[in-house]
């Protein structure tokens, strides 16, 4: 909702999804505003919205408070008066120092996506022809995954040898991708791909749902310029536990270049990680709610036991409240 309000587009993505009484927790009747608040390295960017007769969310409150390197006492503040659909953060302040910081701020939020991989169907977007000038950025449901890889090999050659890597540790029997404009029509491209005993070309469709998966996943992970923060839901869908080994060491390198959440419940990539890099989300009273595990109440407990262990015998929690 974030990335689509920076675009302009926040009417649009609360009409498509049930007007705003759908994004109030339990109702208009128990809230009547939705607040947020962002902070960049101290500089903070805050909101407040609420719905209108319509259905549409307004914007009542929105506000940046930038602390300038070397600004004296009191920080840079800009409040924007409410009553507007769609956001006001591009009226940034005349002084260049200070409109840098907010041009980040936006540009920040509109690259956070939630990255969903499950559709594997045989009419997903993955797998339909991609125009080949959609390629700007990796879309949240791999719909231009064969635009977006035929231009990293064109451009990035370097990435594009390290994602066939990566797939080949997974699935052994791939050589290759086979990207081409269709003669048919050279705006559009498809995905097709060969093996390493055969140059015959075999269509996305000749995939794995499990390998397909960890296709778009090595494509998003690896690729040169990676969105300030990636949300991945359930990464570990259909994959072999080597793979899923596989996946860990990219996620864990790719947190060094951005902000990395997935949501997961699988035991095979939990156990992967540190006690330190899980949080844990539980529902009470209605309401949703993020800790992060104590290391000194479990210190016994991993003595004998691996995190996926701990989680299969709900010993860090999860388990939401009736």
């Amino acid at each position: 909702m974030l990335s689509e309000m920076m675009d302009g587009r926040l009417q649009q993505y609360v009409t498509k999804r049930g007007q705003a009484v759908s994004f109030l927790y339990q109702g208009l009747k128990k809230t009547t505003s939705i607040k947020a608040e962002f902070q960049f390295s101290g500089d903070t960017y805050t909101l407040e919205l609420e719905p209108t007769v319509k259905g549409e969310l307004m914007f009542v409150k929105e506000g940046v408070v930038l602390h300038p390197p070397g600004s004296p006492i009191s920080p840079f503040q800009l409040s924007i008066t409410g009553g507007y659909l769609e956001t006001a953060l591009r009226q940034t302040p005349s002084e260049e120092s200070l409109k840098k910081i907010v041009k980040y701020m936006g540009e920040a939020i509109r690259s956070w996506k939630v990255y969903h991989f499950h559709d594997t169907s045989s009419s997903a977007p993955v797998k339909q022809s991609g125009q080949i000038q959609d390629n700007q950025y990796f879309r949240p449901d791999a719909a231009n995954l064969a635009p977006f890889l035929f231009r990293l090999k064109n451009e990035s050659p370097s990435h594009y040898l390290a994602i066939l890597d990566a797939i080949k540790q997974v699935a052994p029997f791939f050589y290759d991708f086979k990207l081409e404009p269709l003669s048919s029509n050279p705006t559009l491209i498809n995905l097709e791909w060969t093996s390493i005993n055969s140059d015959f070309p075999f269509r996305v469709d000749q995939l794995s749902d499990g390998i397909l998966r960890f296709i778009c996943l090595v494509t998003l992970l690896l690729q040169p310029n990676l969105p300030a923060t990636i949300i991945i839901d359930e990464p570990e869908l259909g994959l072999h536990p080597f793979a899923i080994a596989i996946l860990s060491g990219l996620l864990k390198k790719a947190a060094s270049r951005a902000q990395v959440i997935i949501a997961t419940q699988s035991v095979t990539l939990i156990d992967t990680f540190d006690l330190a890099d899980l949080i844990i989300v539980e529902q009470q009273n209605g309401a949703s709610f993020f800790h992060r595990p104590d290391p000194e109440k479990l210190k016994s407990w991993l003595h004998e036991y691996s995190l996926g262990q701990l989680w299969e015998k709900n010993v860090l929690g999860g388990i939401s409240e009736k």
